[in-house]
């Protein structure tokens, strides 16, 4: 299941070079750990039931398994996207 605390921070703008390198290896663990959550509901059975946690809780409701396979895909493109964009940003400022 998916954890909400995976999304990553709108806006997140990067300071410095000192900074992008912790904040890149975050993004990449979450990347994987997005992976794995994505294979994990691609490989469920169809009549497998699929709980979403509660935000700051340890209450867990039940979910559509496709709507959260989609949520869960969507977070990975996001987080992809914007690893991309640093990876981009430190090619720009090593060519400088």
């Amino acid at each position: 299941m998916p954890s909400r605390g995976s999304q990553p921070e709108e806006g997140a703008a990067l300071s410095s070079a000192d900074n992008s390198t912790p904040h890149k290896e975050d993004l990449s663990s979450k990347i994987k750990e997005q992976k794995i959550v994505v294979d994990e509901l691609s490989n469920l059975k169809k009549n497998r039931k699929v709980y979403r946690q509660q935000q700051n809780s340890n209450i867990f409701f039940l979910a559509d398994r496709t709507e959260m396979l989609s949520e869960s895909k969507n977070i990975l493109d996001e987080l992809k996207k914007e690893y991309q964009e640093i990876e981009n940003s430190e090619k720009t400022k090593i060519k400088k």
